[in-house]
């Protein structure tokens, strides 16, 4: 986001509503009752929480319009579906709302577009294989079938890596039991709008977790260690670590 930005979807930022949390739960009563006007406040009182949310996806060469937007849509289902009686800030359920919203948007209207010259190159490249392993008797070398096709290397391997379909990071990779490892445990996180969603969501509601709990969940998402690391750390399996991290963010989901 550009900060000397004041338009957006035809909304000056800079005078924007910013409502105080008592407010806030006062409107969310009224909201409750049936009161139009009062969702409307609500709203309108919260599109900076939007705004600052859709600061976090400006790297990514979107319309910064189109998701305002959206964000919108979650802060509307967020207002809908909060629980004035929870001792939960609305920005802390809000937030995370607001991002899965934006997250679904770039998701469904994204997904990764392969050129036709290159989905042709490499269909020739999986033909030309198939030749050199009837030929032959064994699997052939990038090398081998960029001569048969009379292609470059590079350009061989490029197009067979964009027709690779991305692997899931729900994939199983392990299962001992009913504990099983995704690819995603096997990832650390780095840093990201998922730490800065995870330190207004998770920090909140993990204070009533169990110290072993609480530590592997600031090792993993604090700290960014995969799995395996804080096995080694905390001295257990990482089908454990797997296990407990799971129940606590369940805990947390329960509890937000």
């Amino acid at each position: 986001m550009y900060y000397n930005k004041v338009e957006i979807c035809g909304i000056n930022t800079a005078k924007l509503t910013v409502l105080k949390e008592k407010e806030k739960i006062e409107l969310l009563k009224r909201i409750r009752q049936g009161d139009q006007q009062a969702r409307q406040e609500m709203i309108n009182g919260n599109l900076r929480l939007v705004l600052s949310v859709v600061q976090k996806f400006t790297n990514r060469g979107e319309n910064l319009d189109d998701l305002f937007q959206v964000g919108c849509i979650g802060l509307i289902k967020a207002i809908d579906n909060f629980d004035p009686n929870q001792n939960v800030r609305f920005s802390t359920y809000g937030v995370p709302m607001i991002i899965g919203e934006i997250r679904r948007h770039l998701r469904d209207n994204n997904s990764v577009r392969v050129s036709r010259s290159l989905r042709d190159l490499a269909y020739k490249a999986m033909q030309a294989k198939e030749t050199l392993i009837n030929r032959n008797s064994k699997e052939p070398t990038v090398d081998e079938i960029a001569a048969e096709m009379g292609a470059k290397k590079e350009d061989v391997v490029l197009a067979l890596e964009a027709i690779v379909e991305p692997m899931s990071l729900y994939e199983p990779v392990y299962s001992d039991g009913g504990d099983t490892i995704y690819v995603m445990d096997q990832v650390g996180d780095k840093g990201g709008e998922s730490d800065w969603m995870d330190e207004i969501a998770i920090k909140e509601a993990m204070k009533s977790l169990g110290d072993r709990e609480k530590r592997i969940l600031t090792l993993r998402f604090f700290v960014g260690k995969t799995q395996m690391e804080v096995a080694k750390e905390i001295g257990i399996s990482q089908a454990q670590v797997s296990r407990l991290e799971k129940g606590a963010l369940d805990w947390i989901k329960k509890h937000i």
